[in-house]
């Protein structure tokens, strides 16, 4: 941010640089300009300098007009996220230290989920406490919540995210018809004040939450997933056609005579990588992972480019896909259908007996694809050898059991510098013929799967390692080291079930998780070992400087493979076309490599977004299928423990639910934190993580998608009537309103790497 301030041009750090160095106090704008020395013909350009520093949260107004700086003034400006008990944490822009403010419900001022606030500091010793005085940027405009009808054709909006903490009042006639009980989504017209809530119109009626449907609906609009591409976009690809031209093979690799495949799920539609495989004379596998070149459609600036960037990411529902692209372009032009010429960039590379790429080479090529299998015929080849199936692609049977040798090599490798496998089960639904879910299964991956795996992850490092060598700007994807505080108490629990990494907090490598988990194959506390130490681990982003990639032991690590579907991968094409010819001024390279930590950003930001719609959706259709199964028995590992409850999957069906610590009536249970385990005062029982437990399920809310479960041995031996008061005690109330209208109360089954 910039403005010309005396002649010159002046960032805005120096401005407040300035304020601070020579104005001793909360100051008029008039003030400011007197000491800071503005001339008169720019005292317009400081006004609206000033009112960005206000926006940003650099300077605080408080009465009287006066300005001041927010740190000296015991302020500290960040996001607001909000428990639905209705306390919030806001989390430091700037942060000096790990530490967030933690703001009382009382003191929070009107700010909602996700605002972006400045918070006034009360207390700082332990935990540091305060409270908002100024909302700098709101952040749910609209948002999706239940109708309520009231009288005189008024109505209430309850926000479905128990996190936003406000009801909206609804006017008459501004309910677009909405019927109680009906999902909608609303716009705020006036935001809450101290003696009034807040007041919007109903934008779009969804439906009942029961509505084939409307579950999808809600949480594209929950998390403002844009669900129509615009107009430009889609004109583009029209443009575009649906084959290749004659000058678009013109300088490519001509890949089409190789034996090609791609081998993705039943139901995949974009297909963005092939394969193509052989034996050398020495034994060695020349291995070509061909990937559609959407750089060659798609240029920088244009209307495809704009909406990509906005997304960052295709978003993979149960039952659509909300993708990156529009369908001409990602599930026709760009996708590697069988029989048809598609334009693709090409990572061939010669894989040794040892699994090490002896050497590679780089193209832009051209393929036709020979047949679209599936990771289940794969495996039927591989796998149980059904005779069928190899009498259908007998002509690619040799070239899948190549495949078959060059993956195993290539994991050998892997594991051999000491990459840690995480072979956490992903769900599965499994959806009857009315569109309902009719079991909850994990997610099986055979041999199929790992191969693909291993020829994805060995082309993203190859790619790196050349952008590494010929010193090229890149998106890289790093994951750095955990931190050493939350490694010595994963060891300290461990340690108490007998296990050790055998190293130091600040000095662990990769390859003392990856032992552990060999060391833990086919134990009962496999999977929640598992989870923990992934929980214990940093989560992966993408960054412009490389800073290597822990999980994998690697040195470096970009996403090459799956442009269709991820705007990062994208950006390494344009990289490598730029590297191999695409030539452009050096102030151009200059301004494009500046962009890159913005994009680094935002397509981290898009991730975690996708990441939680998608959690999201298959969580609530899992509670929507256990609404019937109140009452019945089962068996779970405990996968999480918590002062308040025990979190259990269970074995059949793969769902999660809440033992909460409420429910377990036979004793005064306490958390023993470095344990992971409640343990009973009196009777000395313990509940600890990985083990496993009877459980009943209790209650299933839908609107909370929640699914309570009780320990069977408790349930069992304590009477009914000490239950139902448990059951009494523990609801959460539900209030309609406070002069503020506040309510208070207690894709594809591939490796995100």
């Amino acid at each position: 941010m910039t403005e010309k301030v005396l002649g010159r041009r002046v960032v805005a750090d120096e401005i407040v640089k300035d304020i601070r160095q020579r104005v001793s106090h909360p100051a008029t704008i008039r003030e400011l300009m007197r000491v800071l020395s503005i001339p008169k013909e720019n005292r317009y350009r400081f006004r609206r300098l000033i009112s960005k520093l206000v926006q940003t949260g650099d300077l605080i107004r408080i009465r009287g007009n006066r300005y001041g700086l927010s740190d000296r003034m015991g302020l500290v400006v960040g996001r607001l996220v909000v428990n639905h008990r209705g306390f919030g944490f806001v989390t430091p822009d700037r942060a000096t230290s790990d530490q967030s403010v933690f703001v009382a419900s009382d003191h929070l001022n009107q700010a909602m989920h996700g605002d972006r606030v400045a918070v006034r500091i009360e207390k700082n010793i332990g935990r540091s406490e305060g409270r908002v005085v100024r909302v700098l940027d709101r952040a749910n405009e609209d948002f999706v919540g239940r109708y309520e009808a009231g009288n005189m054709g008024t109505g209430v909006v309850v926000p479905f995210d128990p996190r936003v903490v406000m009801d909206v009042h609804i006017p008459a006639g501004e309910d677009l018809g909405a019927d109680s009980g009906q999902m909608v989504v609303v716009r705020i017209e006036r935001w809450p004040e101290p003696s009034r809530g807040a007041i919007g119109h109903v934008t779009e009626v969804l439906g009942c939450l029961d509505d084939p449907g409307v579950d999808t609906k809600l949480i594209i609009r929950k998390y403002r997933l844009p669900d129509e591409h615009d107009a430009s976009a889609v004109a583009e690809c029209q443009l575009l056609g649906d084959t290749i031209r004659a000058r678009d093979r013109r300088g490519r690799t001509d890949f089409r005579s190789c034996p090609t495949v791609t081998i993705d799920g039943e139901t995949a539609r974009d297909f963005d990588d092939a394969i193509t495989i052989e034996t050398l004379p020495n034994g060695h596998n020349w291995l070509g992972v061909h990937i559609a070149d959407v750089a060659h459609y798609v240029k920088e600036g244009s209307a495809l480019d704009e909406s990509a960037h906005k997304r960052g990411t295709s978003v993979y529902f149960p039952e659509r896909a909300l993708h990156m692209f529009p369908a001409p372009l990602a599930t026709g032009l760009c996708s590697l259908k069988p029989g048809v010429d598609r334009l693709v960039q090409s990572c061939l590379m010669e894989i040794g007996h040892r699994g090490d790429v002896v050497r590679y080479e780089l193209h832009d090529g051209v393929i036709r694809s020979d047949a679209r299998m599936t990771y289940t015929d794969v495996s039927a080849i591989l796998t149980t050898k059904d005779q069928a199936t190899r009498q259908r692609y007998a002509e690619l049977v040799p070239m899948f059991e190549m495949m078959d040798t060059a993956s195993r090599r290539l994991g050998d490798r892997r594991r051999r510098r000491g990459a840690i496998d995480f072979d956490l089960k992903a769900t599965r639904l499994v959806f009857g013929e009315a569109g309902l879910v009719e079991d909850v299964v994990a997610a099986d991956r055979n041999c199929a799967h790992r191969i693909i795996e291993e020829f994805m992850l060995v082309a993203n490092e190859t790619v790196a390692a050349h952008m590494q060598k010929s010193d090229m700007s890149g998106l890289f994807r790093v994951h750095e080291p955990p931190d050493p505080d939350k490694v010595a108490d994963f060891d300290a629990f461990v340690g108490g079930r007998g296990y050790k990494l055998g190293a130091q907090p600040d000095r662990v490598k990769p390859r003392h998780f990856q032992r552990l988990l060999k060391r833990l194959q086919g134990q009962p506390e496999e999977r929640s070992v598992a989870m923990l130490m992934l929980r214990t681990m940093q989560k992966a982003r993408y960054q412009e400087l490389n800073l290597g990639h822990f999980g994998l032991a690697s040195d470096a690590y970009v996403h090459f493979t799956s442009p269709i579907r991820r705007y990062p991968d994208l950006i390494t094409h344009r990289l490598l076309r730029r590297s191999r010819g695409d030539k452009l001024p050096m102030a151009r390279v200059d301004e494009l490599d500046g962009q890159l930590p913005e994009v680094a950003r935002h397509a981290s930001a898009m991730e975690r977004r996708a990441e939680e719609a998608e959690r999201e959706i298959i969580q609530w259709k899992k509670v929507r299928f256990m609404v019937d199964k109140v009452g019945k028995d089962f068996s779970g590992y405990v996968t999480g423990v918590t002062a308040f409850g025990l979190f259990v999957e269970l074995v059949e069906p793969f769902v999660e639910g809440l033992v909460h610590i409420s429910s377990m009536a036979d004793d005064y249970y306490r958390f023993h934190d470095s344990e992971h385990a409640l343990c009973g005062e009196s009777t000395g029982k313990v509940y600890s993580l990985g083990e496993l437990v009877a459980v009943r399920v209790v209650r299933v809310d839908s609107v909370r998608r929640q699914i309570d479960l009780g320990v069977v041995e408790i349930l069992d031996s304590v009477p009914t009537s000490a239950l139902d008061r448990v059951k009494r005690r523990t609801r959460v109330p539900r209030y309609r309103g406070t002069a503020a209208g506040t309510r208070r109360g207690s894709r594809r089954n591939r490796t995100r790497r």
